[in-house]
């Protein structure tokens, strides 16, 4: 319940709070939320898995409704990214990480600064006509076709 509440429902709370206290005043805005690559599943991460795809719905929700404000909603959803975290989390062996890499089709992780440049990219004019978008970025990992084995 911690995780849902936290990534799902803080997201659309601080969403809410932002709209209704500077954006919908200022008739401009933009939120760019960060979820995870969590399409094909989030297998022994239900909870995180669950919550994050309920952030994707919120930001493809709210980039409909509040664009009549002129507030962009989108979302960055990175597949796995070379952080501390990650090397808690998920890379917790070389089985685990070239498992990871087998299932990526660029062959390695991605580097923070490239979901960083994503973001900034949909924080700035250059994607005026973008809301209610979720970029995954994760070396090709969702467009692969999971019915062959790599």
């Amino acid at each position: 319940a911690a995780v849902i509440n936290n990534n799902l429902n803080g997201t659309f709370y601080m969403c809410q709070h932002m709209a209704n206290t500077f954006f919908i005043p200022q008739k401009k805005g933009t939120i760019i939320n960060i979820t995870a690559n969590v399409m094909r599943g989030f297998p022994g991460m239900a909870h995180t898995g669950a919550a994050r795809a309920g952030v994707e719905n919120l930001t493809k929700t709210l980039g409909q409704e509040w664009a009549e404000h002129n507030i962009r909603v989108n979302a960055v959803a990175p597949g796995t990214i070379a952080t501390e975290l990650a090397s808690k989390a998920v890379l917790t062996s070389e089985e685990a990480r070239n498992k990871i890499l087998g299932r990526t089709p660029m062959k390695r992780l991605g580097d923070p600064s490239e979901v960083a440049h994503v973001v900034a990219f949909l924080a700035s004019d250059a994607a005026s006509y973008m809301t209610g978008e979720v970029i995954t970025v994760d070396g090709g990992r969702m467009a692969l076709n999971y019915t062959v084995k790599v």
